[in-house]
């Protein structure tokens, strides 16, 4: 029966690789050409490390948080993954094709045979600890540099448009915002100086307050007056000029303090009613100027925090490394990985023929 050839076999038994003159000479000189084309040649490995951050971490947290922009654009935990996929943008390869001029210098046809050779020549990979690594392998040094520089530019350009954009959304919804507030704060100012200027009160609440302790006043002078009153008629009768003038003072406060007590709808001026009625008013009218006011001005320290914002958009990347040639030899590694296969290759067929299954040569015998 045919013994069924292996891979091995079958290379060992074929034309070229049966004599083994031929294939040591063949595999050897495969081999050294693989490896110099590895080798040669030389290519430089440019590379940066950054870490995509937002200006809160960059010692403006506080100036931020009183400006309203202590919050990102991007969630802190998709801030790396957002920051990879913008990095992998076809914006970004864009950017870096006009800056330069790669259509003209390399002599590419379109734009498009441009951008698929940008992305065999700068990889942007996620390191550990959310740091990405832009790098870029070319026979120029020069130019294996200028790309990762480059690309790191328009990473951060793109980054700093993305920033920009959203706080432009965020400034019209502020301007509308402060549209809104400053018309309800000057309806809300309007109608407390109305109640101003209808009232007399100068300040409102300062004047209602002393109209409210009017009536304990009112008390303790008659009691006052009483106790004047009775030192004096032990020395002296009611017909004496002072006790009467006295008794008239009592009568007097005694009218005033009734005429504040009256909690009816035809009360005085200064009657309990209208304490209660012109604080309640008052109060209102206070409070919902307060809130437009405390409105307003939330509204406007939001919109000055977004300038702070638009000085910031650029500070979204920490270098860890900056743009650098690496000094280690860059293996190219197609030509590495063939001679690596061809020698694997030849090693298998001698070591099948020298000491082959059995039966595998009964045939060619």
């Amino acid at each position: 029966m045919r013994p069924r050839y292996s891979i091995v076999g079958t290379l060992a038994v074929s034309r070229w690789f049966g004599k083994p003159w031929l294939r040591r000479i063949v595999g050897g000189v495969l081999i050294v050409l693989f490896v110099v084309l590895a080798l040669f040649p030389h290519r430089y490995h440019a590379i940066a490390t950054v870490v995509p951050t937002d200006p809160g971490s960059l010692g403006l947290g506080g100036a931020l948080g009183q400006l309203g922009a202590a919050n990102s654009v991007f969630n802190q935990q998709a801030i790396i993954e957002v920051g990879l996929r913008v990095a992998h943008s076809q914006d970004v390869r864009d950017i870096v094709i006009k800056r330069l001029d790669l259509i003209r210098r390399l002599h590419f046809v379109n734009n498009v045979e441009a951008d698929r050779w940008l992305q065999d020549a700068v990889d942007v990979r996620l390191l550990r600890g959310g740091i990405l690594l832009i790098e870029s392998r070319n026979e120029d040094p020069v130019f294996a540099k200028s790309l990762v520089v480059a690309f790191y530019d328009a990473f951060r350009s793109r980054i700093g448009m993305i920033n920009r954009a959203q706080t432009a959304y965020k400034r019209d919804i502020l301007l509308e915002l402060i549209t809104t507030a400053s018309e309800r704060l000057a309806r809300a100012q309007a109608a407390y100086d109305g109640f101003r200027r209808a009232t007399k009160y100068s300040s409102p609440a300062s004047s209602i307050s002393a109209i409210g302790a009017r009536i304990p006043l009112l008390q303790q002078a008659i009691k006052n007056k009483e106790v004047q009153l009775q030192s004096l008629r032990s020395f002296v009768t009611d017909d004496n000029m002072e006790v009467r003038q006295i008794l008239a003072e009592v009568a007097a406060l005694q009218t005033q303090l009734r005429a504040a007590e009256n909690l009816g709808t035809t009360a005085g001026p200064y009657s309990v009613n209208r304490v209660v009625k012109e604080s309640t008013t008052v109060q209102k009218l206070e409070r919902e100027l307060n809130i437009a006011q405390s409105l307003y001005d939330s509204y406007k320290r939001f919109l000055e925090g977004t300038a702070l914002e638009d000085l910031t958009s650029l500070g979204n990347l920490r270098v860890i490394e900056p743009p650098t040639i690496e000094t280690e030899r860059v293996i190219n590694p197609w030509p590495a990985g063939l001679a690596a296969a061809l020698l694997l290759a030849l090693l298998a067929i001698e070591l099948y023929t020298i000491r082959p299954p059995i039966g595998a040569y009964r045939e060619a015998a």
